[in-house]
């Protein structure tokens, strides 16, 4: 028996249930491709940019790169770290006095609200991942043993319980659980993989907000 027959020939609640495990089925490989793009360009610009970060002594020329590299979550920690910076006093000339001793900690503040920001970008419909993985299973073990149940209900009505009787009803029954399975596997190894990068970009996030304080502290420090 070909399984689109099994599906065709499934009772009501479960031809309902494996509708469900579609939509959830579609929309975490939605999901899966979406963010495996956006991670992709994501480091590819990061990477970019933290060359040019490095390479170049004008935090000037850097934020004209910015515009570039748009898909990296560096570049908006840099654009809200040189805002602050921009309202800084420079370093004083030791013939000219000293100046005012300039607060860092706004452009802490700063570069922590940025991070922020993008780690929240990054976690972005995780969530859905994360909730397909959990729930689908039951979904599709609950269609299971509701096809069963019904499948008994049928012999019942029958009057026999012999193999050709029983199989076939079974059969439709577990296709619930399969199909639930399959919802849940790639969506539990993609969050899984996901979750792995997101904590790689932290951390390159954070690294990237120390090396700023450090010029910061250069330029514009006491």
């Amino acid at each position: 028996m070909s399984l689109i027959r099994l599906i065709g020939e499934a009772s009501l609640i479960v031809q309902i249930v494996l509708v469900i495990l579609l939509f959830f089925s579609i929309f975490s490989w939605a999901v899966i491709i979406y963010k495996r793009n956006s991670f992709r360009a994501a480091a590819k610009h990061s990477l970019k940019f933290l060359s040019i970060f490095r390479r170049s002594r004008n935090l000037t020329e850097v934020n004209e790169a910015t515009k570039q590299y748009r898909s990296s979550p560096l570049v908006p920690i840099f654009q809200a770290g040189f805002r602050e910076l921009t309202s800084l006093p420079l370093k004083s000339n030791p013939q000219a006095g000293p100046s005012p001793k300039p607060n860092l900690e706004n452009l802490q503040r700063a570069l922590l609200r940025a991070s922020n920001a993008e780690v929240a970008k990054l976690e972005r419909m995780m969530s859905f991942l994360a909730t397909t993985g959990s729930v689908t299973p039951f979904i599709g073990l609950f269609g299971t043993v509701l096809g069963i149940m019904d499948a008994f209900h049928k012999i019942g009505i029958v009057r026999s319980a012999s193999l050709s009787t029983v199989a076939p009803g079974i059969a439709e029954a577990l296709v619930a659980t399969a199909a639930g399975l399959f919802a849940a596997i790639p969506a539990v190894i993609a969050y899984n993989h996901f979750l792995h990068q997101i904590k790689n970009m932290i951390t390159e996030m954070e690294d990237f907000s120390l090396e700023f304080l450090n010029i910061a502290e250069k330029l514009y420090g006491p």
